[in-house]
């Protein structure tokens, strides 16, 4: 299980392991709503090296830059799922829009991001920070099929109704849906 942990504690995980000879893999993201495309994308991750610290975007992040209703989920539910998997040994929430100051901080010997960047992620904000601790970035693959979107989607499509209609005996559930 990982542990939760912040910014400024990143320069001593980072000393720690390079004292043990450990590579440190670095990702990041909104992780909101996980999902199978996710669990695979960590596993391949972690796989880079030999401990995995994942940089969760804080919500008002998520809200500028992915959809004004998202997260759907707070950034420290989505923080404490992460760290419940055996693959993540540690979890940063962050607030800027790009990862450049967790890589400046963590010095990563590998950074990971999912295939939705191009082969080397030359146009990756925090490339030439990777480049500049001697770092590599690898791209992996995309999980095709799966996404947060598409299990938005989906919900609203089962379980909108019309107005008025109560479907549930909870109505908050569906005036989540209409914001």
């Amino acid at each position: 299980m990982g542990t939760i942990v912040s910014a400024g504690e990143l320069p001593g995980i980072r000393a720690g392991a390079a004292a043990a000879g450990r590579r440190v893999v670095l990702t990041n993201g909104y992780f909101d709503l996980m999902h199978v495309g996710h669990s695979r994308y960590l596993q391949r991750a972690r796989a880079l090296g030999d401990a995995l610290v994942v940089g969760v975007n804080q919500d008002a992040t998520a809200r500028r830059r992915k959809d004004p209703h998202r997260p759907i989920l707070p950034a420290a539910d989505r923080a404490e799922l992460l760290a419940a998997l055996a693959c993540v040994d540690y979890v940063v929430l962050f607030e800027e829009d790009t990862a450049v100051r967790l890589v400046e901080l963590l010095r990563p010997d590998v950074y990971a991001k999912g295939g939705d960047y191009a082969a080397g992620g030359a146009e990756l904000p925090e490339a030439a920070a990777v480049a500049a601790c001697g770092g590599r970035v690898v791209i992996l693959p995309f999980e095709a099929g799966h996404s947060t979107t598409g299990i938005i989607e989906t919900i609203l499509r089962r379980y909108a109704t019309p107005a008025g209609t109560q479907v549930r005996s909870d109505p908050q559930i569906y005036t989540d849906f209409q914001d």
